[in-house]
């Protein structure tokens, strides 16, 4: 069993490892860093994904938004070096949200609300 301590270790390690990846990104601009979350400013909001449990929260009034990854529909051909999977979940969020005025999903149209 897992414990607090190891929880918000996992979530320091992780934004040591975005810390040294988002300056590469072309997002870079969009996504800083605080503590807990990557903030993530997207055109139609702003977003902060927890580091820890990868959940994601839309200001201005901290609604959850519910985005899940698809199963089975990647070919397979991106890498990532590093075994975390809660990692490569925030920064697909991540990359989706900086870009969200493209997204075209009507589950997640619905939960950000109305297009600026």
């Amino acid at each position: 069993m897992r414990t607090g301590r190891v929880r918000r270790a996992d979530g320091e390690a992780r934004r040591d490892v975005l810390a040294r990846i988002l300056p590469r990104l072309k997002i870079a601009d969009r996504c800083p860093l605080d503590a807990r979350h990557l903030v993530v400013r997207g055109g139609l909001r702003t977003y902060r994904i927890h580091l820890g449990s990868a959940n994601i929260l839309m200001e201005p009034d901290n609604s959850y938004l519910c985005i899940v990854p698809a199963r089975g529909k990647g070919d397979g051909r991106v890498f990532l070096p590093f075994e975390d999977d809660r990692l490569s979940v925030i920064l697909s969020k991540a990359l989706l949200l900086a870009d969200d005025t493209k997204i075209t999903h009507p589950t997640i149209l619905a939960q950000l609300g109305e297009r600026a």
